[in-house]
């Protein structure tokens, strides 16, 4: 494969794999404070919408991966962002909790069964055996790039089509301001599908499984290591969740208004492809255990130090600047906990079923996660309710780093 078709490989991977995640995790993440208003959700409403996408997603996993093992990737994942793009469209008539939590549902088929696995196997395949780290973190990091650059497109739209005085703002204006938003990612979603199929190549049939899917499975589920990797990535995916709350944690904590808090949130997204690039860099001359370990490290003290501060005790600067810590942590961890694959020497041709089988316990959060965080924050509405949820990542963060312990245990008595 050129050089240029290697580079326009792994960049339709990079869009892509963010890009499908847009719609349904985008729009309420970087513009939480008016999507709440706009659809009028609580946040513990929201947070079953999402749980039921968890509980689709979860259930997507697993054959998800399998059917990464015995198709192209190219019709996967042009596929699935095509899909989701058109459920943008229903997304934009502001639908009910319901019918959300039935969006939310069909989001959870679009971007997992049929593209995540798919991703994952294509971006182990581009990186080979020794650049892993660099392949992981650079997939997470040019997600993280696409996110921000979308983000402040949004951003941007969304104060064109909100009045100048924020306080003056209508229920129409706002309706008006976040459709439009959708409209924007879905239209980007729908773009970025036509580029995949452009510059994916088709997989090689060589290169496809042809053995049972049940012998895939069975090797699988007896690796002790798959199942501390999952571990991992539940802790690690706890801690990425959280972010979906930080937009909301600016308005009420440190008292900035709605466009602020969305423009602070988006900012943050900036801080991924730094924190992942320099996670795969390390990664592949440090040890990919040892690198998460040091990150899950670095997420305890700063949540530790979350948990306490506030305005009136700290300056916001201060509290700020652990935010963005806290996120090159979360985003480290990201870039990296995928390419445990490599390391823990999982065979290259149940690649799909071991991301499916690790992908199904790792994002249970998407399931759990948000409503326990929502009504966390709902039984002590404002600066106590973010506090103690400061303290909870803490402690699973301090599980990230045992697990991590467990791992490396598990490679030496091998």
């Amino acid at each position: 494969m050129s050089t240029l078709r290697r580079i326009l490989f792994i960049a339709a991977l990079v869009i892509g794999a963010e890009m499908i995640f847009g719609l349904p995790f985008h729009v309420a993440r970087f513009f939480r404070p008016t999507f709440l208003e706009v659809f009028g959700f609580s946040n513990t409403q929201l947070g079953d919408v999402f749980a039921v996408y968890g509980i689709t997603a979860m259930l997507s996993y697993f054959p998800g991966g399998v059917l990464a093992d015995y198709f192209s990737a190219r019709r996967l994942i042009t596929l699935a962002l095509m899909a989701t793009a058109a459920g943008g469209l229903y997304m934009a008539t502001i639908p009910g909790a319901m019918q959300m939590a039935v969006l939310y549902g069909y989001f959870g088929i679009t971007t997992i069964f049929l593209s995540w696995g798919a991703m994952i196997r294509a971006t182990r395949e581009w990186g080979g055996a020794s650049e892993q780290g660099v392949a992981f973190g650079t997939l997470e990091a040019g997600r993280g790039l696409a996110a921000a650059l979308v983000a402040g497109a949004a951003v941007l739209l969304l104060a064109r089509l909100l009045p100048a005085e924020v306080v003056l703002i209508t229920p129409a204006e706002r309706l008006a301001g976040l459709r439009g938003v959708i409209y924007l990612y879905a239209s980007v979603t729908f773009a970025v599908a036509v580029f995949a199929w452009l510059v994916i190549p088709d997989s090689d049939p060589g290169s496809l499984s042809k053995q049972s899917p049940f012998l895939g499975i069975a090797k699988v589920v007896t690796r002790p290591q798959i199942w501390a990797q999952a571990a991992i990535i539940v802790s690690a995916y706890c801690l990425y969740k959280s972010i979906d709350n930080y937009a909301l944690y600016a308005q009420q904590v440190l008292g900035m208004d709605e466009v602020s808090a969305a423009r602070l949130s988006a900012y943050g997204a900036y801080v991924r492809p730094v924190a992942a690039l320099a996670a795969g860099f390390i990664a592949d001359r440090l040890g990919i255990a040892r690198s998460i370990a040091g990150s899950f490290a670095l997420s305890l003290a700063v949540f530790a130090i979350l948990s306490f501060a506030t305005p009136d005790t700290v300056r916001a600067t201060f509290i700020i600047a652990n935010l963005f810590v806290s996120l090159f942590a979360v985003f480290a961890l990201r870039g990296i906990y995928f390419a445990l694959l490599e390391e823990t020497r999982t065979p290259q041709p149940i690649t799909g079923t071991a991301v499916g089988m690790v992908s199904f316990i790792g994002f249970t959060p998407d399931i759990f996660f948000g409503p326990v965080a929502g009504r966390i924050l709902d039984a002590n509405p404002g600066t106590a309710g973010h506090l103690n949820l400061f303290a909870l990542l803490a402690s699973i963060a301090l599980a990230g780093v045992l697990i991590v312990f467990w791992l490396l245990y598990l490679q030496r008595k091998n």
